[in-house]
């Protein structure tokens, strides 16, 4: 059961889809929500800090003002999260990015499940690489939502994005509360037969889920690798999906942050609420 709830509020994109689809999220689940926003410090100001004291202050001027940043839009969500009557919590941040994310990552550990915003490409933001970073750091489940998203989140109809993988199975346990609370869970499968062993296919993953009372249907597509985000996005526009649940792919190399195809590619033009295990 989801009873602590991570939000990531964003400050430099517009934050009404992560309020309205987290606060409902808590309430749905009569869970309680943190709510963290960061105000950026400039990476450049941060080596002033090698200058003395006198440039030191002039960092420290500007992480007040980040956090000021920061509190205005954790005030927007504490009127909204006050008025729906939930439990809840509110930290500003100011801090570097690469800061920043590592403290999030560490908050999204000791809760069950994170809040974030699809990144939007459209807009230069630090606000567009923390929900990667805390897929990669929380050890846990991330609910992305569409920047496109609003008003309440439901979970009614569920698709389970199947491939017989360790991060497949790490998704679909990190989902039981939401899918014992559906109405109908589709597992999707592409190109199953090329793809996934007998011992972890479909078939297997719906008696599993039928032995906890839940009830599936499969619907097996073929599509080749660069068509496969399109090909799901579509089967959930025509099954009228409220939700996906998928394992989140990718790698550090270097130190860098990859992602694999698919998982970019669903976080480039998520359309359905996507939950994510890495």
């Amino acid at each position: 059961m989801y009873k602590d709830i991570l939000v990531h509020i964003p400050t430099e994109r517009p934050m009404r889809c992560a309020i309205e689809g987290s606060i409902s999220l808590a309430a749905r689940f009569n869970a309680h929500l943190d709510a963290v926003a960061i105000g950026y410090v400039a990476t450049s100001a941060a080596y002033v800090m090698e200058g003395g004291a006198a440039v030191a202050a002039v960092f420290e001027l500007e992480r007040e003002r980040a956090v000021e940043r920061a509190e205005a839009a954790l005030a927007v969500f504490g009127i909204e999260a006050a008025n729906a009557g939930i439990s809840y919590g509110c930290r500003a941040l100011g801090a570097i990015p690469v800061d920043a994310a590592g403290s999030l990552g560490e908050m999204a550990r000791l809760h069950d499940l994170s809040v974030v915003l699809q990144p939007d490409p459209a807009q230069g933001s630090f606000d567009n690489d923390v929900p990667r970073e805390i897929l990669f750091q929380a050890g846990g489940p991330v609910l992305f939502l569409p920047y496109t998203f609003h008003g309440a989140f439901k979970a009614n109809r569920i698709g389970i994005c199947w491939d017989g993988s360790r991060l497949a199975a790490r998704a679909v346990h990190d989902a039981a509360p939401f899918l014992a609370r559906a109405d109908e869970i589709v597992i999707i499968t592409i190109n199953e037969a090329d793809a996934v062993s007998d011992e972890a296919s479909a078939n297997g993953l719906a008696r599993h889920l039928g032995r906890r009372g839940l009830s599936t249907r499969t619907v097996g597509l073929s599509a080749t690798r660069a068509d496969i985000q399109p090909t799901i996005l579509s089967l959930a526009a025509d099954e009228g999906l409220d939700l996906l649940v998928m394992g989140g792919y990718g790698h550090s190399r270097l130190q860098e942050r990859v992602l694999g195809g698919v998982t970019r590619a669903m976080l480039q033009a998520m359309t359905v609420p996507t939950l994510m295990s890495h």
